[in-house]
């Protein structure tokens, strides 16, 4: 790391945060609604936005700050497994192009504005529903954090702030500002905001990406160069452990958690909440089944990006320096290799790809607490103004927590904390995708699964161990009958599935009685334009 601040690329780095500053402010006025005290207006963006601005919400929502931090700093540290993100986002799109054109059509007809919300309608179970909610905030919140963690990487690079001797707020006051303007143009504008700067961020992102994967290699003497200059790195020995430090290719004891934890992340993607806030703010069902089709040039970049990680290994990026943090190697190899005015751009485009999708979990999370806490169990007669004010309340709560969880915790517990949320979120996949199929499954026998999937999938990885960590060292073990290592949210599913189809059976046999649904089969394919579905169609209606 260079010493002092590098004056270029943090006077680029303002510039670029000045403009989606401004940006998200405007946005507030950007398509304004008629009544903007509504939470389909303040949360859902008027579930009116198109293909173009659905891709780029989309693509700034789910390929985050921490994603271009985290994935080639995976592949710097330990090789090739770090690449399970590309195989999982190419097997996503399929899977949700069966599934989320169904989930808009049920929620436009009904006003659904959670994914709680709708499993609510179709089980007529408040305590199903609190569950997917709380299920999805907790879930939400470290994810939050870790966009922090990104933004820490590029100021510590920077030089901004000072050192570990600085005094804590000088230190962490540049974080504290990035967040409060987040905080101020998000409780404007609504997602909006996100949606405006999404544009910004893709743009930068996609730029930077193209120049690092020409441009670096280049300057490190091409990539034959970089990957057997990878090649030796992987071969030292970790003292900590004994063994290779990583590999240019995963060996066949890594297959099992390899292909596990791609095919878990996959299945727990979309079921975020800040992803489905995205998908229900477009104005058609069309729109969604033609973003599954294009967003998979997402994963181009993916592996583009994953790539750097080999490029930080071969620059020497992180050498020899004792307990070096290996999330600021792609940072640092940015400030390495680019001029400092390319630098700055490059940092920017981190910092931005932070701030977007913070935006949308922000609001995502306080739609949850506001619609399926708030109103079912606190003050059922809400009123779409008030539901509005609280869930604008909710999301600057939402974004405290995050802020001073990442200033008083180690970023190891934020990373334990977003491991958890993927085995966590995982195990809402049976009542919310086999709801939209099926009725067949018994509301008490989802949520006992959803239960028995939570309590496995925590206490496993509290027993996993790391040789930094006692607890939550990772998200893999041995997988019970098969006895490979695998990933632990997959298990969990697994389970969680086998006691929701058993206790079905039960149920129905008992003749344990049913919620009342809603919704029928003509609401799973209903467009905007059909007749009895209104573009406007009350926040709440069938709730």
């Amino acid at each position: 790391m260079k010493d002092g601040v590098n004056g270029v690329a943090l006077a680029v780095f303002i510039f670029f945060f000045l403009v989606v500053t401004v940006l998200g402010f405007l946005a507030a006025r950007w398509r304004k609604a008629e009544n903007a005290l509504h939470l389909d207006e303040w949360g859902l963006g008027g579930r009116s936005f198109g293909s173009w601005i659905t891709w780029f919400l989309l693509g700034g929502d789910l390929y985050t700050a921490y994603t271009f931090v985290a994935v080639p700093a995976a592949v710097y540290a330990a090789g090739a497994a770090g690449f399970f993100a590309v195989p999982y986002t190419i097997l996503v799109y399929p899977l949700i192009f069966t599934f989320l054109p169904r989930l808009w059509s049920v929620s436009h007809k009904h006003g659904y504005v959670t994914t709680s919300d709708f499993v609510r309608g179709r089980f007529g179970s408040k305590g199903l529903s609190l569950a997917v909610a709380v299920t999805g905030i907790l879930a939400t919140m470290p994810y939050i954090a870790l966009q922090l963690v990104g933004i820490q990487a590029v100021l510590d690079v920077m030089g901004v702030g000072g050192g570990e001797s600085t005094n804590w707020f000088i230190k962490d006051l540049p974080l504290l500002l990035a967040f409060g303007v987040l905080a101020a143009y998000t409780y404007s504008s609504g997602l909006r905001a996100p949606a405006l700067i999404a544009f910004v961020k893709d743009t930068l992102i996609y730029l930077v990406i193209a120049v690092a994967i020409i441009y670096i290699p280049i300057k490190l003497g091409g990539f034959d160069d970089v990957f057997a200059k990878a090649g030796e790195a992987y071969q030292q020995v970790n003292p900590a452990t004994g063994s290779p430090r990583g590999s240019l290719a995963p060996g066949d004891s890594a297959q099992w958690a390899y292909g596990t934890l791609a095919l878990g992340s996959a299945l727990a993607l979309f079921m975020y909440p800040h992803s489905i806030t995205a998908v229900l703010s477009s104005r058609s069902r069309d729109v969604i089944r033609r973003n599954t089709t294009v967003l998979p040039l997402y994963s181009l970049m993916l592996g583009l990006l994953a790539m750097l990680g080999f490029m930080a290994l071969a620059s020497g990026v992180g050498a020899g320096v004792k307990g070096y943090n290996g999330q600021l190697a792609i940072p640092q190899l940015f400030e390495n290799m680019f001029p400092s005015w390319f630098a700055g751009v490059a940092f920017a485009a981190i910092g931005i790809g932070a701030l977007v999708p913070a935006a949308i979990m922000s609001i995502a999370a306080a739609n949850l607490f506001t619609r399926n806490v708030y109103k079912d169990f606190i003050k059922p007669d809400a009123t779409p103004a008030q539901e509005t004010q609280v869930s604008k309340a909710v999301s600057l709560l939402v974004k405290v927590g995050a802020l001073v969880f990442v200033l008083t915790m180690d970023k190891t517990v934020a990373i334990n904390f977003q491991l958890l949320g993927g085995i966590w979120i995982l195990q809402t996949f049976p009542a919310l995708v086999g709801g939209l199929f099926t009725r067949w499954f018994h509301r008490w026998a989802l949520l006992a699964g959803w239960a028995v999937g939570m309590v496995y999938g925590t206490w496993v990885a509290y027993g996993v161990a790391s040789p930094t960590q006692k607890h939550f060292g990772g998200s893999s073990d041995t997988i019970p009958v098969i006895g490979q290592i695998g990933y632990i949210g997959l298990t969990a599913f697994v389970l969680n599935v086998v006691v929701t189809v058993v206790l079905t059976v039960v149920l129905r046999a008992l003749k344990a009685p049913e919620g009342l649904d809603e919704t029928v089969k003509a609401d799973f394919t209903a467009d905007a334009g059909d007749p009895g579905v209104r573009k406007d169609a009350p926040v709440g209606a069938g709730h």
